[in-house]
């Protein structure tokens, strides 16, 4: 298997559905790592799990999952030594309620599910852990009653703080204190009580101050009345500090104690939970479980691919016996790669111990590789590119291929000239039968397709069309190819007979007419005198500013009657718009009177052999003739 595969058979796709109906990031996590398995044996015994857990969803209706999460970092943390907090601590032992649960559930159901029961036999109850923790902590705090000491610091915190706050609220109610006092209520700063005192009167009342306003009107001052009050509070704090960790830390150590068994617990949670949301899924669908081969046999019946929803027209489909290779053809948006799609999909949904939606005849063989070559992206300006990827991509699967592989190619050979295509399209799919490949292909040349009706272990197929409505059927007919329709659908949608007539007997013959165009059916230019715009009357040897090149060139022909001229740039002659160049110096300035323009289009090389011809240099003679006979030679 590669990603290209995954991707394009939309595999994980179809997994995020399944992780749909996973109720803890356990199972999702698991599903993620999911892959197709090669070994026939793995495959049954994942099937059978689903089949297992499908009978029970079938039976029960749901499954007792409750209070089951990820405890994984969790777990994590105590392994490196560190202390649960309240809130942690309370996932714990909601999981271990949940695998108390599900154990019981499981060990009920032996008679539908004996695999799947039988996992739960290693499971580990953990009821003690569960109780004390749920004693200690109440609502992700710790509980008073969790230590006879934390009960003393708590009373005593209590006590103090009662205390406390009478004689701040004696204060408050005291008319001596009334001018002093900003507002009137106890305000707790920095773990200390305190007073809203004007700052104009701070040093007329005997406390200190903890905290300031923001504005600085306001002081914010711990009484002398309460002082000691408030040590003494802050050393009950610390104490109940100290006894709270004592407590997390000696529930944190008896999962660690455990944590072995707990991770064995995580995993058989993982694996039920993945189960049953395979199961869940197989519901939803309809799903069965396919009959399985490891010699490269398919037989599809009434199956459907599990990503389209609605209205799906189910697949026949068998090959591996009578044939190896299978040549698809038929028009365009008949069905073609859905078939492609269809068979690997469901192949490598199976290989994944996932029930497909299918008749139960359905039997899907167990390949070791699976390889796909469909290009879903196709345009003219990317051609090239297409077909080298295409090439690219196969001839890494040709690389990879055994007689234990599973090939599927959407319109081989295409993105090429046709006859090169259709030649190489058979080269490749002869390779692949030679390696003792199964193949499913589909294709537009008619020269695949006769290769196919000689060759004794191909065979074709085709996508059936409603000759009346012009719409696909989307039925897969083996035995049978399938033709473009190309003349019937242009005779339906009105093209001329003899247009229709004159491509039939192109296809039979390949002669063509070469009929030449009327005369008269030629558009001539009409050499009438336009208002032209007020432009500059170019002249040869002008020298202008090509704007599309940002540089120079030189006129060379005048403007026409399309506003065109002739600019000589960078050694080649450009027609360009008069709209698109500007006058930069004009030839009458750049040359004196009567001087040759034409030597402006001739190198100087030329110009002097030129010269040399003509007053009849013997020199330029000699090396005329040289240059005649090496090019005889």
């Amino acid at each position: 298997m590669n990603t290209m595969t995954f991707e394009k058979l939309q595999y994980n796709e179809l997994k995020e559905i399944v992780k749909s109906y996973c109720v803890s990031g356990l199972g999702k996590e698991l599903l993620n790592k999911l892959e197709p398995s090669t070994s026939i044996k793995v495959v049954r015994n994942r099937l059978n799990e689903t089949t297992e857990a499908r009978a029970i969803v079938d039976a029960e209706g749901h499954v007792p999952f409750f209070g089951i999460s990820n405890i994984a970092s969790t777990i994590q943390k105590l392994e490196k030594g560190m202390i649960l907090d309240p809130e942690e601590l309370v996932s714990v032992s909601d999981f271990l309620r949940g695998c108390r649960k599900i154990k019981k559930f499981m060990l009920d159901k032996e008679f539908f599910a004996p695999v799947l029961a039988s996992y739960a036999n290693s499971m580990t109850e953990y009821k003690s852990i569960e109780e004390e923790i749920n004693f200690s902590i109440k609502g992700n705090s710790i509980d008073a009653a969790a230590s006879k000491e934390l009960k003393r610091i708590r009373n005593n915190i209590d006590s103090v703080d009662g205390k406390i706050k009478e004689r701040l609220t004696k204060f408050l109610n005291s008319s001596a204190n009334k001018k002093y006092i900003q507002e009137f209520f106890i305000s707790k700063k920095d773990d200390r009580y305190t007073i809203p005192i004007k700052s104009s009167y701070k040093n007329q009342v005997a406390g200190s101050i903890v905290e300031a306003s923001a504005k600085g009107s306001t002081v914010f001052v711990e009484p002398h009345t309460v002082t000691k009050l408030n040590v003494e509070l802050a050393s009950l704090k610390a104490e109940e500090a100290m006894e709270e960790y004592q407590i997390l830390a000696t529930l944190s150590g008896m999962v660690v104690e455990n944590i072995y068994h707990i991770k064995i617990n995580m995993e058989l949670i993982s694996q039920y939970d993945m189960v049953f949301a395979k199961a869940k899924f197989s519901k939803s669908i309809d799903g069965i479980e396919p009959k399985l081969n490891d010699h490269g046999y398919i037989h599809l019946v009434n199956c459907k691919h599990p990503l389209l929803n609605g209205k799906v027209v189910p697949l026949h489909f068998e090959i591996g016996q009578s044939y190896r290779s299978l040549i698809i053809t038929g028009p365009n948006a008949g069905g073609k790669t859905i078939v492609l799609k269809t068979i690997g999909l469901l192949t490598l949904a199976t290989m994944s111990g996932l029930h497909i939606a299918g008749d139960k005849e359905t039997e899907i063989a167990i390949f070791e590789n699976v390889f796909v070559d469909i290009g879903d992206n196709q345009s003219i300006e990317n051609a090239l590119s297409t077909f080298s990827s295409h090439m690219k991509n196969l001839s890494e699967i040709m690389r990879m291929s055994n007689n234990n592989t599973l090939l599927l190619f959407d319109e081989i050979g295409s993105g090429t000239e046709p006859n090169e295509g259709a030649a190489l399209a058979i080269s490749i799919l002869e390779e692949f039968y030679l390696a003792g490949c199964i193949t499913v292909a589909s294709t537009h040349y008619g020269e695949i397709k006769r290769f196919s009706e000689m060759h004794d272990d191909f065979m074709n197929a085709a996508m059936q069309f409603n000759s009346e409505t012009l719409e696909p059927l989307y039925k897969l007919v083996i035995g049978k190819s399938g033709e473009s329709n190309a003349l019937w659908i242009a005779n339906k949608m009105n093209v001329r007979e003899h247009v229709l007539q004159r491509a039939k007997e192109y296809m039979e013959n390949k002669e063509y007419r070469f009929e030449k165009l009327n005369e008269s059916k030629i558009r001539k230019p009409k050499f009438v005198q336009e208002k032209r715009e007020n432009h500059y009357e170019y002249k040869i040897g002008d020298r202008v500013n090509v704007l599309d090149y940002d540089d120079f060139g030189i006129i060379y022909k005048e403007i026409d009657n399309f506003y065109n001229v002739v600019v000589y740039y960078n050694g080649e002659f450009v027609e360009v718009n008069v709209k698109r160049i500007t006058l930069e110096v004009a030839a009458k300035e750049l040359y004196p009177e009567g001087y040759d323009l034409n030597t402006l289009f001739v190198d100087y090389k030329e110009r002097k052999m030129q010269h040399d011809i003509e007053r009849g240099s013997k020199k330029a003679l000699r090396k005329i003739q040289k240059e005649i006979r090496k090019n005889r030679e």
